[in-house]
């Protein structure tokens, strides 16, 4: 039985990426994914603040970088901070050489800035691909949705024009018109277009009166945001699209595939059940495909996508007004 997809240009042995996240920050661990069954690894995310500290900060002078958030650094150990990108490098080089599934870097960015010049240190450290994680928040009063919109070809642009290795956007759904915002960026020349990536989300201690995160991880029910708009999305744009957020089973990957996507990406639910469970999410997806007759991914890819519609925006509205006014 085939499981293999092609996502940025490779061929992975099956669609289970393992994203961004704490799994993904040593060799060790990345070496047991792999082992586990993960296609591909995305590393942890460093963030444009780490990087921008490491390019300017003047020890003598102990001045903030000029990032767009400066007062960020006030969050940080910056003993801590002082050596990350020298560290995320050797991880690259060190886990190169102890597996043979891509590796893709991970940036967390706010900005086309000081920053961007790094994209091409990873990609002679021998990283396989970048993926841009793009932490816009639309809560700044001062800057217009076109603006922040703006920011993100910026970005985008920028690392294209300092490397060859093959590019991918992690988005957000926080756009006023975010079907045209995705077919936009996937004619920039990216790769690849990941569906969604995670805030923070904050709650109320009402013991303390503190602010303390809540929902860290996703659970399976996060799965229609990204399900939708793969659906949407699929085959009406100029890359590959990868989902992510809510996948937590084998018949989560199978349903994302049937939305069209070429890849998933899980990170919750390792912390859930541990690496072992990527194992389990590909004998369910064999299991699926043999019942259903299915010899490999590319007989159902997309089977369910929304481009089978004449108008998406039509097919939406008539099963929302039929199932709310059927059952509420």
């Amino acid at each position: 039985m085939d499981l293999s997809t092609n996502y940025l240009g490779f061929k992975l042995r099956n669609p289970i990426i393992v994203g961004s996240c704490g799994y993904t920050f040593s060799v060790k661990d990345i070496k047991n994914l792999v082992e586990n069954g993960a296609s591909a690894v995305v590393l942890k995310s460093i963030f444009e603040e780490e990087i921008v500290w490491e390019m300017e900060h003047n020890l003598a002078q102990m001045q903030r970088p000029s990032t767009i958030y400066p007062e960020i650094y006030d969050f940080f150990d910056l003993e801590n901070i002082e050596d990350s990108v020298t560290k995320y490098l050797n991880l690259i080089s060190d886990v190169k050489k102890e597996v043979s599934v891509p590796i893709i870097a991970s940036v967390n960015c706010v900005s086309a800035k000081e920053w961007v010049p790094f994209a091409k240190r990873v990609e002679n450290a021998g990283a396989d691909a970048l993926e841009l994680n793009i932490f816009i928040m639309p809560s700044d009063l001062e800057r217009t949705s076109e603006e922040n919109e703006q920011m993100y070809f910026e970005i985008i642009n920028s690392v294209l024009a300092e490397v060859k290795i093959p590019v991918a956007v992690k988005l957000s759904y926080y756009f006023s018109n975010l079907a045209k915002m995705i077919k936009r960026i996937s004619e920039t020349g990216v790769k690849g277009i990941v569906l969604f990536n995670r805030f923070f989300e904050p709650d109320f201690d009402l013991d303390s009166l503190t602010v303390v995160p809540t929902n860290v991880l996703s659970n399976p029910a996060d799965l229609g945001k990204s399900l939708r708009w793969i659906s949407i999305m699929s085959d009406r744009v100029n890359c590959d699209l990868c989902a992510s957020t809510g996948v937590h089973d084998g018949k989560a990957v199978v349903k994302q595939l049937l939305a069209g996507a070429k890849a998933v990406q899980i990170a919750s639910v390792l912390y859930r059940k541990g690496p072992k469970v990527i194992g389990e999410m590909l004998e369910e997806v064999k299991n699926w495909m043999a019942e259903k007759e299915f010899d490999s991914i590319e007989d159902f890819r997309g089977r369910l996508s929304q481009s089978k519609s004449l108008n998406p925006a039509v097919y939406e509205r008539a099963q929302f007004m039929r199932y709310f006014s059927e059952k509420f």
